[in-house]
């Protein structure tokens, strides 16, 4: 399995001062300008004081150098309301998935005490149900408010995560608000309209160990599953790994179509989409998908879960592997990357 990108809930945690110090040698995905703060390879900028929020530091999460993986934060004038921007691009984007496993990461980091207060499709860019937008109360064992916001912009995923105090509420929520209102396109008819995901029990379909047929070594294709909440999805089973617990997703109804297993809240995703011969694996995570080549029909949760943890045998190495550059650019390397 490619190296995860930085969980972007665990990065905006983890954002400490020296972290900053790093960041501020790697700006090059950001322009300022006197009044805002642009990621030029995707036309996006946010103002650098916005609803009571200034800026305090830019640069990238991941992938440092290449534009792809990108952050700035945001603070009050204490410090005690933080503010991230990310814009960032995962090799398969989906703002409604993003929005479903960081609700999900926010359960599993601020406890079940943690109460999701809202959760819809607001405008964005002049464009209605451009964004979603999330409220998470009485996190922390009540200590604090915790907001996000989600879009999907062209290639391009933007996510703003605003955090504080409880008893600051209102100026969490004015944050993200005046976050969503200042962002600012170079195009924003790429913004793609996008609803919170659609979710329910589907029937299990295991039908035991998958065989790998064949090695992949074309470009990647687009997976064949409807994006952006536009259909219902159901879960068909889990799988338990040594990293956690993820669910196996299809779209509702499709019983021979894509399946997908969506890994964290940074855009990491195992995917199996119908092919001639069976089902063709790719991983897909920022910048990057790798391609392993063809089984004869979907694993098992048993070997899905060995293929996260880097212990199936059929899966050593990917046949081939797309690169995702900032510029559009996208370069296919064959055979030789390592499975983790």
């Amino acid at each position: 399995m490619p190296k995860r990108a930085l969980s972007l809930l665990s990065a905006v945690l983890a954002l400490s001062a020296p972290a900053f110090a790093r960041a501020a040698e790697e700006r090059e995905a950001w322009t300022p300008t006197a009044t805002a703060l642009r990621a030029d390879a995707a036309g996006i900028g946010m103002p650098q004081s916005v609803a009571g929020l200034s800026l305090a530091k830019s640069g990238e999460v991941s992938n440092g150098g290449k534009g792809i993986d990108n952050y700035a934060q945001y603070l009050s004038e204490d410090g005690a309301v933080q503010a991230t921007l990310y814009v960032y691009l995962p090799s398969y984007a989906d703002a409604s998935l993003a929005a479903y496993m960081t609700d999900k990461a926010v359960t599993e980091r601020f406890g079940a005490r943690t109460r999701r207060t809202a959760y819809s499709s607001v405008a964005v860019g002049g464009h209605a149900n451009g964004a979603i937008r999330a409220v998470y109360d009485d996190a922390a064992d009540g200590a604090l408010t915790t907001a996000a916001a989600f879009l999907h912009a062209g290639r391009w995923l933007v996510k703003l995560r605003v955090t504080g105090p409880t008893e600051r509420r209102k100026e969490v929520l004015a944050g993200l608000d005046g976050m969503l209102a200042g962002l600012q396109f170079d195009d924003a008819s790429s913004i793609h309209a996008t609803r919170p995901a659609r979710l329910a029990a589907c029937p299990a379909n295991e039908g035991g160990d998958a065989r790998l047929t064949a090695q992949t070594t074309s470009a990647p294709a687009d997976i064949s599953l409807p994006r952006e909440g536009q259909e219902p999805l159901c879960i068909r089973g889990k799988v338990d790994t040594a990293e956690g617990s993820y669910d196996i997703l299809q779209q509702a109804g499709a019983a021979d179509g894509a399946i997908i297993v969506p890994v964290d809240d940074a855009g990491t995703m195992v995917a199996f989409d119908p092919a001639k011969d069976g089902y063709r694996l790719s991983i897909h995570s920022v910048g990057q998908t790798d391609l392993y080549g063809v089984y004869d029909k979907v694993p098992s949760a048993r070997q899905i879960a060995q293929i996260l943890d880097g212990k199936d045998p059929q899966t050593a190495q990917a046949g081939a592997t797309a690169d995702y550059a900032a510029n559009g650019e996208v370069t296919v390397r064959t055979a030789g990357v390592k499975l983790r």
